[in-house]
Protein backbone atom coordinates (compact mmCIF):
# COMPACT_ATOMS: atom_id res chain seq x y z
CA UNK A 1 0.00 0.00 0.00
CA UNK A 2 2.57 2.45 0.80
CA UNK A 3 4.63 1.65 -2.54
CA UNK A 4 1.16 2.53 -4.39
CA UNK A 5 1.35 5.55 -2.44
CA UNK A 6 4.03 6.65 -3.03
CA UNK A 7 3.91 6.41 -6.89
CA UNK A 8 0.81 8.39 -6.65
CA UNK A 9 2.75 11.12 -5.10
CA UNK A 10 5.67 10.89 -7.83
CA UNK A 11 2.82 11.12 -10.50
CA UNK A 12 0.73 13.87 -9.14
CA UNK A 13 3.94 16.09 -8.05
CA UNK A 14 5.37 15.46 -12.15
CA UNK A 15 1.99 16.68 -13.10
CA UNK A 16 2.31 19.78 -11.41
CA UNK A 17 2.09 23.07 -13.53
CA UNK A 18 5.77 23.99 -14.70
CA UNK A 19 6.66 27.02 -12.63
CA UNK A 20 10.22 29.00 -12.69
CA UNK A 21 8.63 31.28 -9.77
CA UNK A 22 10.01 29.11 -7.34
CA UNK A 23 9.75 30.52 -3.10
CA UNK A 24 12.45 29.72 -1.46
CA UNK A 25 13.08 30.08 2.41
CA UNK A 26 16.79 30.02 3.85
CA UNK A 27 17.10 27.67 7.07
CA UNK A 28 19.99 27.53 9.50
CA UNK A 29 19.44 25.16 12.32
CA UNK A 30 20.85 25.14 15.92
CA UNK A 31 23.65 23.44 15.03
CA UNK A 32 24.48 25.64 11.77
CA UNK A 33 23.29 23.43 9.16
CA UNK A 34 21.75 25.95 6.02
CA UNK A 35 19.33 24.98 3.66
CA UNK A 36 16.98 25.81 1.27
CA UNK A 37 13.34 24.93 1.28
CA UNK A 38 10.06 25.00 -0.69
CA UNK A 39 7.13 24.52 1.13
CA UNK A 40 4.43 22.62 -0.80
CA UNK A 41 1.25 20.54 1.55
CA UNK A 42 -1.04 20.04 -1.06
CA UNK A 43 0.26 16.17 -0.54
CA UNK A 44 2.17 14.35 2.17
CA UNK A 45 5.62 14.10 0.49
CA UNK A 46 9.21 15.60 1.05
CA UNK A 47 12.04 15.73 -1.76
CA UNK A 48 15.47 15.60 0.28
CA UNK A 49 18.60 16.64 -1.48
CA UNK A 50 22.14 16.55 0.18
CA UNK A 51 25.55 17.31 -2.12
CA UNK A 52 28.72 16.77 -0.10
CA UNK A 53 31.65 18.58 -2.12
CA UNK A 54 34.71 16.84 -3.19
CA UNK A 55 33.65 13.43 -4.56
CA UNK A 56 35.62 11.47 -6.21
CA UNK A 57 38.78 13.89 -6.72
CA UNK A 58 39.38 13.47 -3.35
CA UNK A 59 40.87 10.19 -4.04
CA UNK A 60 44.25 9.33 -3.42
CA UNK A 61 46.85 8.53 -5.88
CA UNK A 62 46.42 4.23 -6.15
CA UNK A 63 43.04 4.29 -4.36
CA UNK A 64 40.96 5.63 -7.53
CA UNK A 65 37.59 4.36 -7.11
CA UNK A 66 37.39 4.20 -3.39
CA UNK A 67 34.78 7.19 -3.27
CA UNK A 68 33.05 5.55 -5.75
CA UNK A 69 32.51 2.24 -4.26
CA UNK A 70 32.34 3.48 -0.43
CA UNK A 71 29.35 5.42 -1.83
CA UNK A 72 27.93 2.59 -3.88
CA UNK A 73 27.82 0.28 -0.23
CA UNK A 74 25.77 3.17 1.66
CA UNK A 75 22.59 1.16 1.14
CA UNK A 76 24.14 -2.04 1.45
CA UNK A 77 24.07 -2.43 5.26
CA UNK A 78 23.96 0.31 7.87
CA UNK A 79 23.94 0.11 11.80
CA UNK A 80 22.28 -2.94 13.06
CA UNK A 81 20.91 -3.87 9.83
CA UNK A 82 22.72 -6.00 7.09
CA UNK A 83 22.22 -5.02 3.22
CA UNK A 84 18.94 -7.22 2.82
CA UNK A 85 17.21 -6.17 6.01
CA UNK A 86 18.23 -2.24 4.95
CA UNK A 87 16.53 -2.66 1.32
CA UNK A 88 13.40 -4.03 3.96
CA UNK A 89 13.64 -1.45 5.95
CA UNK A 90 13.38 1.09 3.24
CA UNK A 91 11.06 -0.53 1.57
CA UNK A 92 8.27 -1.11 4.09
CA UNK A 93 8.44 2.80 4.73
CA UNK A 94 8.06 3.29 0.93
CA UNK A 95 11.41 5.53 1.32
CA UNK A 96 13.39 5.68 -1.84
CA UNK A 97 16.97 6.58 -1.45
CA UNK A 98 19.80 7.26 -4.27
CA UNK A 99 23.44 8.21 -3.97
CA UNK A 100 25.58 8.83 -6.58
CA UNK A 101 29.18 10.84 -6.82
CA UNK A 102 30.69 12.81 -9.45
CA UNK A 103 34.53 14.45 -9.50
CA UNK A 104 33.23 17.32 -7.35
CA UNK A 105 30.82 15.53 -5.09
CA UNK A 106 28.61 12.95 -3.55
CA UNK A 107 24.61 12.84 -3.92
CA UNK A 108 22.10 11.95 -1.89
CA UNK A 109 18.52 12.42 -2.78
CA UNK A 110 15.80 10.62 -0.27
CA UNK A 111 11.64 10.60 -1.13
CA UNK A 112 9.42 10.17 1.82
CA UNK A 113 6.03 10.23 2.79
CA UNK A 114 5.59 12.53 5.64
CA UNK A 115 4.08 10.23 8.08
CA UNK A 116 7.21 8.07 7.85
CA UNK A 117 9.47 11.41 7.80
CA UNK A 118 11.18 10.65 11.24
CA UNK A 119 11.79 6.56 10.79
CA UNK A 120 13.04 7.72 7.17
CA UNK A 121 15.73 10.32 8.26
CA UNK A 122 16.49 7.54 10.79
CA UNK A 123 17.20 5.00 8.43
CA UNK A 124 19.46 7.46 6.21
CA UNK A 125 20.85 8.68 8.87
CA UNK A 126 21.95 5.30 9.59
CA UNK A 127 23.76 5.19 6.33
CA UNK A 128 25.07 8.22 6.52
CA UNK A 129 26.90 8.03 9.57
CA UNK A 130 27.22 4.22 10.39
CA UNK A 131 27.58 2.10 7.08
CA UNK A 132 28.70 -1.47 7.68
CA UNK A 133 31.04 -2.32 4.67
CA UNK A 134 30.12 -5.84 5.36
CA UNK A 135 32.81 -8.37 3.44
CA UNK A 136 30.22 -9.91 1.35
CA UNK A 137 28.90 -6.36 0.64
CA UNK A 138 31.99 -4.94 -0.65
CA UNK A 139 33.10 -8.23 -2.55
CA UNK A 140 29.89 -7.93 -4.07
CA UNK A 141 29.41 -4.63 -4.89
CA UNK A 142 33.44 -4.64 -5.96
CA UNK A 143 32.76 -7.37 -8.83
CA UNK A 144 29.32 -4.75 -9.65
CA UNK A 145 32.65 -1.82 -10.36
CA UNK A 146 35.05 -3.97 -12.06
CA UNK A 147 32.48 -5.11 -14.28
CA UNK A 148 31.57 -1.91 -15.37
CA UNK A 149 35.04 -0.71 -15.51
CA UNK A 150 35.55 -4.05 -18.24
CA UNK A 151 32.59 -3.06 -20.30
CA UNK A 152 33.74 0.62 -20.10
CA UNK A 153 36.90 -0.42 -21.77
CA UNK A 154 34.87 -2.01 -25.22
CA UNK A 155 33.16 1.08 -25.13
CA UNK A 156 34.64 4.00 -27.45
CA UNK A 157 32.50 6.72 -25.89
CA UNK A 158 34.34 5.57 -22.35
CA UNK A 159 37.77 5.30 -23.67
CA UNK A 160 37.74 8.59 -25.44
CA UNK A 161 36.33 10.27 -22.14
CA UNK A 162 39.37 8.32 -20.16
CA UNK A 163 41.83 9.73 -23.05
CA UNK A 164 40.75 12.95 -22.89
CA UNK A 165 40.74 13.44 -19.28
CA UNK A 166 44.43 12.26 -19.00
CA UNK A 167 45.30 14.50 -22.36
CA UNK A 168 43.64 17.73 -20.52
CA UNK A 169 44.12 17.58 -16.97
CA UNK A 170 47.03 15.14 -16.53
CA UNK A 171 48.21 14.32 -13.32
CA UNK A 172 45.48 16.37 -11.54
CA UNK A 173 42.51 14.51 -9.82
CA UNK A 174 40.22 15.18 -12.85
CA UNK A 175 42.15 13.19 -15.01
CA UNK A 176 41.75 10.03 -13.07
CA UNK A 177 38.87 7.82 -14.10
CA UNK A 178 36.02 8.11 -11.24
CA UNK A 179 35.37 4.16 -11.18
CA UNK A 180 38.79 3.87 -11.00
CA UNK A 181 40.96 1.05 -12.66
CA UNK A 182 40.76 -2.79 -12.65
CA UNK A 183 43.97 -2.71 -10.44
CA UNK A 184 43.27 -0.31 -8.16
CA UNK A 185 39.77 -1.32 -7.68
CA UNK A 186 40.89 -4.72 -6.53
CA UNK A 187 42.85 -3.86 -4.10
CA UNK A 188 40.73 -1.68 -2.01
CA UNK A 189 40.85 -2.38 1.52
CA UNK A 190 37.74 -1.69 3.74
CA UNK A 191 40.42 0.69 5.64
CA UNK A 192 40.19 2.64 2.32
CA UNK A 193 36.95 2.99 2.03
CA UNK A 194 36.41 4.22 5.51
CA UNK A 195 38.73 6.77 5.15
CA UNK A 196 37.23 7.44 1.67
CA UNK A 197 33.53 8.05 4.42
CA UNK A 198 35.25 9.86 6.75
CA UNK A 199 36.92 12.30 4.02
CA UNK A 200 34.04 12.80 1.90
CA UNK A 201 31.23 12.87 3.86
CA UNK A 202 31.59 15.58 6.70
CA UNK A 203 30.01 19.02 7.84
CA UNK A 204 31.91 21.43 6.60
CA UNK A 205 30.90 20.74 2.96
CA UNK A 206 26.87 19.53 3.31
CA UNK A 207 24.07 21.65 1.33
CA UNK A 208 20.64 21.04 1.98
CA UNK A 209 17.98 21.29 -0.09
CA UNK A 210 13.90 20.00 0.25
CA UNK A 211 10.68 20.69 -1.03
CA UNK A 212 7.15 19.47 -0.30
CA UNK A 213 5.39 18.72 3.09
CA UNK A 214 7.89 19.80 6.06
CA UNK A 215 7.90 23.58 7.31
CA UNK A 216 11.86 25.91 8.17
CA UNK A 217 11.24 24.26 12.31
CA UNK A 218 10.81 20.86 10.64
CA UNK A 219 13.50 21.23 8.64
CA UNK A 220 15.93 22.92 10.84
CA UNK A 221 15.14 19.92 13.33
CA UNK A 222 16.01 17.22 10.80
CA UNK A 223 19.28 18.42 9.61
CA UNK A 224 20.40 18.65 13.33
CA UNK A 225 19.31 14.58 13.47
CA UNK A 226 20.38 13.21 10.01
CA UNK A 227 24.13 15.13 10.11
CA UNK A 228 24.72 15.80 13.54
CA UNK A 229 26.80 13.11 14.18
CA UNK A 230 29.14 13.01 11.25
CA UNK A 231 32.85 14.54 11.31
CA UNK A 232 33.63 17.94 11.30
CA UNK A 233 35.91 18.50 8.39
CA UNK A 234 36.85 16.48 5.71
CA UNK A 235 39.87 15.45 3.60
CA UNK A 236 41.16 18.80 1.74
CA UNK A 237 39.69 19.94 -1.01
CA UNK A 238 41.83 19.76 -4.83
CA UNK A 239 42.78 22.99 -6.13
CA UNK A 240 42.91 24.08 -9.87
CA UNK A 241 43.20 22.38 -12.88
CA UNK A 242 46.18 23.33 -15.61
CA UNK A 243 44.40 22.64 -18.47
CA UNK A 244 46.40 21.17 -21.69
CA UNK A 245 44.19 21.98 -25.08
CA UNK A 246 47.17 21.50 -27.53
CA UNK A 247 44.73 21.72 -30.53
CA UNK A 248 44.65 19.23 -33.42
CA UNK A 249 43.51 15.65 -32.91
CA UNK A 250 44.75 12.57 -31.56
CA UNK A 251 43.58 9.57 -32.47
CA UNK A 252 42.88 6.29 -30.01
CA UNK A 253 42.67 3.21 -32.33
CA UNK A 254 40.22 0.75 -31.40
CA UNK A 255 38.47 -1.70 -33.81
CA UNK A 256 34.81 -0.19 -34.23
CA UNK A 257 32.89 0.95 -37.34
CA UNK A 258 31.78 4.26 -36.33
CA UNK A 259 33.91 6.59 -34.83
CA UNK A 260 33.41 8.66 -31.29
CA UNK A 261 34.40 12.13 -31.17
CA UNK A 262 34.98 14.56 -27.84
CA UNK A 263 36.22 17.92 -28.88
CA UNK A 264 36.96 20.99 -26.28
CA UNK A 265 38.67 24.34 -25.31
CA UNK A 266 38.82 26.61 -22.36
CA UNK A 267 35.58 27.41 -21.15
CA UNK A 268 34.11 30.18 -18.66
CA UNK A 269 33.89 30.64 -15.45
CA UNK A 270 29.64 30.94 -14.20
CA UNK A 271 30.75 33.93 -12.23
CA UNK A 272 31.82 35.74 -14.91
CA UNK A 273 30.24 38.77 -16.34
CA UNK A 274 30.37 37.30 -20.04
CA UNK A 275 28.70 34.12 -18.70
CA UNK A 276 24.90 34.41 -20.29
CA UNK A 277 26.42 35.94 -23.59
CA UNK A 278 28.74 32.49 -23.60
CA UNK A 279 25.48 30.77 -22.12
CA UNK A 280 23.61 31.87 -25.28
CA UNK A 281 26.23 31.30 -27.81
CA UNK A 282 26.30 27.74 -27.08
CA UNK A 283 22.97 27.02 -27.85
CA UNK A 284 23.67 28.63 -30.98
CA UNK A 285 26.37 26.65 -31.46
CA UNK A 286 25.48 23.10 -30.44
CA UNK A 287 23.43 23.51 -27.29
CA UNK A 288 21.17 20.74 -27.87
CA UNK A 289 18.85 22.29 -30.74
CA UNK A 290 18.22 20.84 -34.08
CA UNK A 291 18.43 24.38 -35.32
CA UNK A 292 21.97 25.11 -33.91
CA UNK A 293 25.19 25.12 -36.30
CA UNK A 294 26.77 22.24 -35.50
CA UNK A 295 23.78 20.46 -36.39
CA UNK A 296 22.70 22.12 -39.56
CA UNK A 297 25.86 21.75 -41.27
CA UNK A 298 27.36 18.16 -39.83
CA UNK A 299 23.61 16.78 -39.15
CA UNK A 300 21.37 18.26 -41.75
CA UNK A 301 23.12 19.51 -44.74
CA UNK A 302 25.90 16.58 -44.67
CA UNK A 303 24.70 13.46 -43.27
CA UNK A 304 27.66 12.92 -41.03
CA UNK A 305 25.97 12.01 -37.99
CA UNK A 306 22.87 11.61 -35.94
CA UNK A 307 23.90 14.15 -33.00
CA UNK A 308 26.36 16.29 -32.36
CA UNK A 309 25.97 18.44 -29.32
CA UNK A 310 28.23 21.38 -27.46
CA UNK A 311 28.23 22.43 -24.06
CA UNK A 312 29.64 24.09 -21.03
CA UNK A 313 31.13 22.19 -18.26
CA UNK A 314 31.62 24.59 -14.90
CA UNK A 315 33.77 22.24 -12.56
CA UNK A 316 34.56 23.29 -9.05
CA UNK A 317 38.57 23.63 -10.20
CA UNK A 318 38.14 23.68 -14.14
CA UNK A 319 36.12 25.24 -17.09
CA UNK A 320 35.67 23.76 -20.26
CA UNK A 321 33.90 24.09 -23.36
CA UNK A 322 33.26 20.90 -24.83
CA UNK A 323 31.45 18.82 -27.62
CA UNK A 324 30.73 15.25 -29.08
CA UNK A 325 30.34 13.84 -32.25
CA UNK A 326 30.18 9.99 -33.76
CA UNK A 327 30.31 9.39 -37.05
CA UNK A 328 31.37 6.41 -39.73
CA UNK A 329 35.14 5.91 -40.05
CA UNK A 330 34.83 6.90 -43.47
CA UNK A 331 33.06 10.16 -42.55
CA UNK A 332 34.59 11.76 -39.19
CA UNK A 333 37.40 13.35 -40.61
CA UNK A 334 35.17 15.36 -42.59
CA UNK A 335 32.88 15.67 -39.55
CA UNK A 336 35.67 16.96 -37.60
CA UNK A 337 36.75 19.11 -40.19
CA UNK A 338 33.14 21.03 -40.49
CA UNK A 339 33.22 21.12 -36.83
CA UNK A 340 36.84 22.97 -36.70
CA UNK A 341 35.43 25.26 -39.52
CA UNK A 342 32.15 26.46 -37.69
CA UNK A 343 34.18 27.21 -35.01
CA UNK A 344 36.03 29.39 -36.42
CA UNK A 345 33.49 30.92 -38.75
CA UNK A 346 31.39 31.98 -35.48
CA UNK A 347 34.56 33.33 -34.06
CA UNK A 348 35.14 35.58 -37.10
CA UNK A 349 31.53 36.47 -38.13
CA UNK A 350 29.34 36.24 -35.11
CA UNK A 351 25.58 35.17 -34.97
CA UNK A 352 22.74 36.60 -36.21
CA UNK A 353 19.84 38.97 -34.99
CA UNK A 354 17.29 36.16 -35.75
CA UNK A 355 19.67 33.17 -34.17
CA UNK A 356 19.63 35.13 -30.94
CA UNK A 357 15.95 35.95 -31.03
CA UNK A 358 15.43 32.49 -31.35
CA UNK A 359 17.90 31.10 -28.58
CA UNK A 360 16.47 33.77 -25.70
CA UNK A 361 13.00 32.36 -26.97
CA UNK A 362 14.12 29.22 -26.80
CA UNK A 363 15.74 29.03 -23.58
CA UNK A 364 13.61 31.77 -21.55
CA UNK A 365 10.17 29.25 -22.71
CA UNK A 366 12.09 25.71 -22.17
CA UNK A 367 13.61 26.98 -18.34
CA UNK A 368 10.14 26.43 -16.57
CA UNK A 369 10.03 23.00 -17.72
CA UNK A 370 13.08 22.49 -15.37
CA UNK A 371 11.02 22.72 -12.28
CA UNK A 372 7.93 19.70 -12.99
CA UNK A 373 8.32 18.23 -10.07
CA UNK A 374 9.24 18.44 -6.12
CA UNK A 375 12.67 16.20 -6.60
CA UNK A 376 13.91 18.65 -9.89
CA UNK A 377 13.21 21.81 -7.61
CA UNK A 378 15.30 20.08 -4.45
CA UNK A 379 17.80 19.22 -7.30
CA UNK A 380 18.67 22.81 -8.75
CA UNK A 381 18.18 24.48 -5.48
CA UNK A 382 20.52 22.07 -4.21
CA UNK A 383 23.21 22.68 -7.11
CA UNK A 384 22.57 26.68 -6.53
CA UNK A 385 23.99 26.46 -3.43
CA UNK A 386 27.32 24.72 -4.74
CA UNK A 387 27.00 26.90 -7.38
CA UNK A 388 26.96 29.68 -4.66
CA UNK A 389 24.07 31.38 -6.54
CA UNK A 390 21.80 33.78 -5.07
CA UNK A 391 18.57 32.60 -3.53
CA UNK A 392 16.50 34.35 -6.14
CA UNK A 393 18.33 32.98 -9.21
CA UNK A 394 15.16 31.59 -10.28
CA UNK A 395 13.48 34.83 -10.35
CA UNK A 396 16.03 36.44 -12.60
CA UNK A 397 17.36 33.81 -14.58
CA UNK A 398 15.52 34.82 -17.70
CA UNK A 399 15.83 38.50 -17.04
CA UNK A 400 19.73 37.43 -17.52
CA UNK A 401 18.98 36.03 -21.01
CA UNK A 402 16.66 38.46 -22.07
CA UNK A 403 19.17 41.38 -21.48
CA UNK A 404 22.05 39.75 -23.75
CA UNK A 405 22.58 41.82 -27.00
CA UNK A 406 23.89 41.13 -30.09
CA UNK A 407 26.94 42.88 -29.36
CA UNK A 408 27.01 40.75 -26.03
CA UNK A 409 27.41 37.13 -27.86
CA UNK A 410 29.11 38.32 -30.61
CA UNK A 411 31.75 40.03 -28.67
CA UNK A 412 32.43 37.20 -26.58
CA UNK A 413 32.32 34.97 -29.75
CA UNK A 414 35.52 36.53 -30.85
CA UNK A 415 37.19 36.31 -27.35
CA UNK A 416 36.03 33.20 -26.08
CA UNK A 417 35.66 31.18 -29.09
CA UNK A 418 39.10 29.63 -29.67
CA UNK A 419 39.68 27.56 -32.71
CA UNK A 420 43.52 26.94 -32.45
CA UNK A 421 43.70 25.22 -29.21
CA UNK A 422 39.97 23.26 -30.36
CA UNK A 423 41.43 19.91 -29.26
CA UNK A 424 39.77 16.30 -30.57
CA UNK A 425 40.02 12.62 -29.00
CA UNK A 426 38.93 10.28 -31.45
CA UNK A 427 38.16 6.64 -30.58
CA UNK A 428 38.02 4.42 -33.69
CA UNK A 429 39.66 3.14 -37.37
CA UNK A 430 39.06 7.25 -38.95
CA UNK A 431 40.20 7.35 -42.51
CA UNK A 432 41.88 10.35 -42.87
CA UNK A 433 43.18 11.22 -39.33
CA UNK A 434 46.61 10.03 -38.66
CA UNK A 435 47.20 9.41 -34.75
CA UNK A 436 48.78 13.03 -34.75
CA UNK A 437 48.02 16.50 -36.38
Amino acid sequence: MMLRILSFCLVLFAALPARAEVDIQPVTSESGFKAWLVENHSIPFVALELRFKGGASLDQPGKEGATNLMVALLEEGAGDMDARAFARASEELATSFGFDQSDDAVSVSARFLTENSDKAVALLRAALTEPRFDPDAIERVRAQVISNIKSDLKNPRAIASRAFGEMVFGDHPYGRPESGTLESVAALSRDDLVAAHKGALAKDRVYVSAVGDIDAVELAALMDRLLGDLPETGAPLIGPANLNFPGGVKVVPFDTPQSVAIFAQQGIDREDPDFFPAFVLDLILGGGSFESRLMQEVREKRGLTYGVYSYLVDKDQAKLWMGSVASANDRVAQAVQVIRNEWARLAEQGVTQQELDDAKTYLTGSYPLHFDSNASIARIMVGMQMDDMPVDYIVTRNDKVEAVTLEDVNRVAKKLLDPEHLTFVVVGQPEGLPVSQ
